[in-house]
């Protein structure tokens, strides 16, 4: 039984030793065949060069794929589950905030038959930001009144999948990927392990704020349809809102003679139905964009090195040796006795 382990990478240099070591150490107490497979998304430390060097190491049980830029953690996430060859299948992020110790666990509990994927989530936020930690609780309580797909709150992408289930999930072939939702859709049954937040080992995230953010919409867009109901409900409390006023101005112009006046009143009106209409707008074609990005059919990412082809262009520029020239004997000119 083999389990593949893919590790998204992100300038990730200083993390990945003490990453590996922790594995290697964990790796006596599981009866399964290792397999690590590290996705280096267009890194600009020193991450390749490690990747390299650890995959001449352990040419059986490292392999990595580069891409030719920064195409984000869900094309890695995509990139790994296409290449995994595991009967089980995790996934781990490389700065140990997902405990490998939580492997036992999880592979104890992934033994029952009923049980397909066994996750971890968070209970705690120590160490974030307040602001980030407010922002994502309420991203989940979103998530899980407007959308059609249940996300657990704390919930992390380190989890621990059969091979049936990586193979639904590789089913869904769409560009615009959401990893936690496209978890949950596919249905099978998770088990959640909790655990307290844990720091970085080393380095420092690439995770802020507005990226963040940028991605909870995105979630948001992807697994639920609720901002178009809104836009459209805004749409039409805007028009009667406009319709009720226009007949309270008709009216009592005509009974009382006394004619709406004033600007500020009428720029702030204008000012109100041009922003809703600007908002309705906005959701309408952040949708749209989504719909134009999956018709193009552009390839998730592109890969620019793996260790194979590595191996092949290390291979062809070594210099060969220079091989010591064949001694040729000199011809002897015949003697007269032996004419």
């Amino acid at each position: 039984m083999k389990l593949s382990i893919i590790v998204p990478c992100y300038n990730e240099e200083e993390a990945l030793p003490y990453y590996f070591a922790a594995m290697e150490k964990l790796r006596p107490q599981l009866p399964l065949s290792f397999e690590y497979i590290f996705v280096n998304d267009g890194s600009r430390d020193g991450t390749l060069l490690y990747l390299r060097q650890l995959a001449v190491q352990n040419p059986e049980t490292v392999h990595y794929v580069s891409f030719s830029r920064n195409f984000g953690k869900e094309a890695g996430l995509y990139a790994g589950l296409q290449r995994a060859t595991g009967d089980y299948v995790t996934i781990m992020d490389a700065d140990l905030q997902d405990p490998p110790e939580l492997l036992l666990e999880m592979y104890r509990k992934i033994q029952d038959p009923e049980i397909d994927c066994v996750g971890t989530r968070r209970v705690t936020r120590a160490g974030e930001p307040p602001i980030r930690s407010f922002f994502a609780r309420a991203f989940y309580r979103l998530m899980n009144r407007i959308g059609q797909t249940p996300i657990v709150d704390g919930a992390r992408d380190y989890r621990l999948m059969t091979r049936q289930m990586v193979d639904a999930i590789l089913e869904l072939t769409e560009y615009n990927r959401f990893s936690k939702g496209l978890f949950s859709w596919v249905g099978f049954r998770t088990e959640y392990l909790e655990y307290e937040n844990v720091q970085r080992v080393a380095g420092q995230t690439s995770w802020n704020f507005w990226k963040l953010f940028s991605y909870s919409i995105d979630g948001i867009v992807n697994f639920s349809d609720a901002p178009l109901n809104i836009a459209s409900f805004v749409g039409a409390a805007s028009c009667l809102g406009a319709l009720i006023a226009l007949i309270v101005i008709v009216i009592r112009t005509l009974a009382y003679g006394d004619p709406t006046t004033g600007w500020p009143s009428m720029v702030s009106i204008l000012l109100l139905v041009g922003g809703t209409q600007l908002l309705c707008l906005g959701i309408i074609g952040k949708y749209i964009g989504k719909i134009f990005l999956e018709t193009k059919k552009r390839p998730q990412y592109i890969v620019r090195e793996d260790e194979r082809l590595y191996a092949r262009q290390h291979a062809a520029t070594q210099v060969p040796q220079d091989e010591p020239a064949a001694t040729k004997e000199t011809p002897t000119k015949p003697t007269l006795d032996q004419k």
